[in-house]
Order: C-alpha cells, then sequence, then structure tokens
C-alpha cells in the first residue's frame, strides 16, 4: 500500500510543466511506474514520488537537478530498486531519477585493468561484456544491481574476503553535484595525493551527495581455475570458527558464505536442492590448478577438525553456477518459509575474533521468537544479515522483529562493530549510526550542508536535520 509521507514536498504549480517541456516522453507521471519506483525489496511502505524521469545523459541529469533546484523539489536517484533499507525511497516526494537507461559500457582497457561505465549497467552485464578479454568485475551483492547503485551504497558481496567492496573497486568517478555542475573526481591513474579524495566520499553517500554519472571501475583477470565447495557443520561456531581459522592460515579464499540450517531448509524448498539441514558453509578457490588443490586441502583439515563433514567440491562451472545462484537466491528463499509474507533483513559486521559469539548468540535469541528467520552471511570479512519472514499486517511481529534488530545491533556495537556493514543505513540504522559514531555524524550532516545546502538529493536518508 502506498504511503503519504507526512513531510512530502509541495510541487511549486508549473513545475511539472516545464519538466515536461524540457523532457518531454521521458517524463512519466503515471502511478503504475511511480508506485514501481517508491517500492523497494525491503518492508518500508511504498511511497510514489511525483513523477519518475528517465534519464538518458549526464546532461539530462544536470539539467533535471537544475530545475529541481531552483524549485526546491527532491530528486531520489534509481537504479535497479534492490536497495534493503529504503535508500532509495523518495519519503518527500519528488522527482525519481531512473538511470537505468544509462547503461553504456564507455570503455573497457585490458591493459591498465580498468574500465569506464554509465550507472545503469548491471553487474551481470558487465560481466558478460567482458567475457572475452580474461578480465572480470568482482564485486557481486548478490542481487544483479546496477553499477551506480552499487557505488552510492558502498556494495560488498560474496567475493569481498578476496577482492574488497565497491569502495577499493571504483578509482574515479563522473558526478552531478546538488547545483547541476558535472564533476570528475579522478583520472584514471592507479593512485594519487592529488587534494581530497571525492571518490571515497561520494562511494556509500546513498545519492545524498551527488548522482553518480560515470564510473572508473577496477578490473581482474580471470583466475586459471574457480573450484566450488560445501560443507555443513555440527554447530554454527565450528563453521566459522574454520573460516577464521583459515583466512589466519593464509588461505586467499574467494567466497565463503555461511548459511545457517533454517537458510539450509528454506534453500532446498526454493532451489530445489537436497542439502542437509546443517549450518552450512559455501567456499569458492581461485588461483592454478595446484594452488586451489593445495587451498582446498588445507580448509577440508580445517573443517574436519571442527565438525566439518563431507567436503563436496567441483569445478564444473554448471554446478558452480547452481550452487551460487542459490545463494544468492537465499534473501527470496528466506521470505517465502511463509505464504503471503514480506521480508525484513538487516545486517551487521563485526570483527572476525568476536563473529562466531556474534552468530551464536543472535541464532539463540531467533530461536527464542516464532516468527521464522534465517541466518546468512559474508563471513569471511566479519558480515552477516538476518532475514526475517514477517507477516506485513501484524503490528505485533513488526515490534517483535524491530526489537530483536535492535539485540542484534547493539550486541555488534558492543563487539566494536557496526550497525551495517552493506545495506547502507537508509530509513532503517539512522538511529544506531549516533550510536555507532557519535560526534561523527555531525561532521557529515556539515558536509551534507555544505555540498546540498537545499536538502534536494535524497533528503531523508543517513541522518535527519
Amino acid at each position: 500500500m502506498a504511503r503519504t509521507a507526512p513531510d512530502r514536498t509541495v510541487i511549486p504549480p508549473g513545475f511539472l510543466d516545464r519538466m515536461a517541456a524540457r523532457f518531454g516522453p521521458a517524463l512519466a507521471l503515471g502511478e503504475a511506474v511511480r508506485a514501481q519506483h517508491g517500492a523497494s525489496e525491503s518492508h518500508y511502505p511504498v511511497v510514489l514520488p511525483d513523477a519518475v524521469l528517465f534519464a538518458a545523459t549526464t546532461t539530462d541529469v544536470a539539467d533535471c537537478v537544475r530545475l529541481c533546484a531552483a524549485a526546491g523539489v527532491p530528486i531520489v536517484a534509481y537504479g535497479a530498486g534492490t536497495s534493503i533499507e529504503g535508500n532509495a525511497t523518495p519519503i518527500r516526494g519528488g522527482i525519481s531519477l531512473d538511470l537505468t537507461g544509462m547503461d553504456a559500457v564507455v570503455a573497457v582497457n585490458p591493459e591498465d585493468f580498468d574500465c569506464i561505465v554509465q550507472p545503469g549497467v548491471r553487474r551481470e552485464a558487465l560481466n558478460q561484456h567482458l567475457r572475452d578479454t580474461g578480465l572480470f568485475f568482482p564485486i557481486d551483492p548478490g542481487a544483479n544491481a546496477t553499477l551506480g547503485g552499487m557505488a552510492a551504497t558502498r556494495a560488498s558481496g560474496t567475493n569481498a574476503v578476496r577482492y574488497g567492496t565497491m569502495k577499493d573497486a571504483v578509482l574515479g568517478l563522473e558526478v552531478v553535484t546538488p547545483q547541476g555542475e558535472v564533476i570528475r573526481t579522478a583520472r584514471r591513474a592507479r593512485k594519487s595525493a592529488a587534494g581530497y579524495d571525492l571518490t571515497r566520499l561520494y562511494v556509500g553517500s546513498e545519492g545524498t551527495l551527488g548522482i553518480i554519472t560515470e564510473l572508473t571501475l577496477r578490473l581482474h583477470p580471470i583466475p586459471e581455475v574457480i573450484s566450488s565447495a560445501v560443507c555443513g557443520f555440527a554447530t554454527l561456531r565450528g563453521a566459522v570458527d574454520t573460516v577464521v581459522q583459515a583466512i589466519q592460515s593464509g588461505v586467499p579464499l574467494a567466497r565463503v558464505e555461511i548459511l545457517d540450517a533454517m537458510q539450509i531448509r528454506a534453500v532446498n524448498i526454493w532451489s530445489k536442492l537436497a542439502l542437509a539441514e546443517l549450518p552450512t558453509l559455501f567456499f569458492e578457490f581461485h588461483g592454478s590448478a595446484a594452488h586451489v588443490a593445495e587451498q582446498v586441502e588445507t580448509v577440508k583439515a580445517l573443517a574436519n577438525a571442527n565438525g566439518g563433514g563431507a567436503f563436496d567440491w567441483s569445478n564444473q562451472p554448471e554446478q558452480r553456477s547452481r550452487l551460487w545462484r542459490a545463494r544468492h537466491e537465499a534473501y527470496y528463499a528466506a521470505v517465502n518459509l511463509r505464504a503471503g509474507a514480506v521480508g525484513w533483513a538487516t545486517d551487521v559486521c563485526v570483527p572476525l575474533s568476536r563473529l562466531a559469539e556474534c552468530i551464536t548468540e543472535t541464532r539463540r535469541d531467533l530461536d527464542l521468537s516464532p516468527i521464522p528467520a534465517t541466518i546468512l552471511g559474508h563471513v569471511g570479512d566479519g558480515n552477516f544479515h538476518v532475514v526475517f519472514s514477517i507477516d506485513p499486517d501484524s503490528a505485533q511481529e513488526l515490534a517483535e522483529v524491530e526489537a530483536i534488530n535492535a539485540r542484534l545491533v547493539e550486541r555488534a556495537l558492543a563487539m566494536d562493530g557496526t550497525s551495517t556493514g552493506e545495506h547502507g543505513i537508509g530509513l532503517g540504522k539512522q538511529h544506531w549510526l549516533e550510536a555507532e559514531l557519535g560526534g561523527a555524524v555531525e561532521v557529515m550532516r556539515r558536509v551534507k550542508r555544505a555540498l546540498d545546502p537545499h536538502n534536494v538529493f535524497n533528503p531523508g536518508k543517513i541522518f535527519t536535520f
């Protein structure tokens, strides 16, 4: 159901006429299109923008920004709509700026291991484009997200333990400022000491400081051998300890994902698998044949010492694809443990030394609730997710999940972790950002006021004034 925000911006008379005169049919006013852009993968209510603009060029974006800035109308950049914390929900109305039509791969520079793309390019499409170059883009948040959205939310994913996150992958950006200026944050050199690191400032800013219209991205060679493995464990702690010990032993894991027993049950139903309903690790190893074989033997020994069962592994592309497709669809599998339910997903990240403790305490907390909930995550970097399958019409369930989520975040912060390792702050974790960083949030507000004094870009996200 669509929601009317109490602080929705009043659109000035004639504004939409001026927008239509400039953009013609690229400006959509129909309720169905607006509803699509007011929804997300999250549990937050739908909030309709006043209009949707399908941008085709950087000039379109800059012109839209200038018109909106002059009228005081909010702009919320929109990509694939896969955000979890309401990051692109237009809570104050205004224009939803859809960038999916800006989907060109502008240049690939194989000798420099980089490429330049527009923000609407999706990560799977980029890797399909790169398939004949011997290179790939490794950041994989699961959803087939747009690269602009991934940069805006500082996305991470299954490969982060080896290849890092979007802050490591983005070399430079073209950005439209709240004044409608087009700037570049960096050139293609691999390092620079030239002034402030504006690239890192915009990466993770959730569209509150600028709108990304082009990205320069770091690429990596496709490994000689890629092997995947699955291993079930008697306990969650045993699974997590195996990962921590592997990393401490110097094993260069490419991917390592944990799925608890409830998540495995959901995956088996959704993806038609037959895995034992145990806490399970999904591994992926990259390297030469000899190197991968050595990694596998090391991890096998660690898993066996920690209560792991059979180590089922394969380097066949079809089997790997089926395994990782099941992992990528784990969110939908968890939500569909109940008919008619919606998903409430949350995430935290803690130091590796506290990960087993945090996960096991969280699972005990979940087991005390009748609401179905699963744990899964990128345990190689201390990040894990909880997915609740909730009745959206039950105020009691919403309150209970709020309380469980609060305990989870408090637990992570007490361990010197973070309230979100991947999803971002958006709407849902603003209170926890204050608890996590204290006075640093006021510095963020000063940056926002300096760059966007009229609060036009994605207002109400990350923090409020």
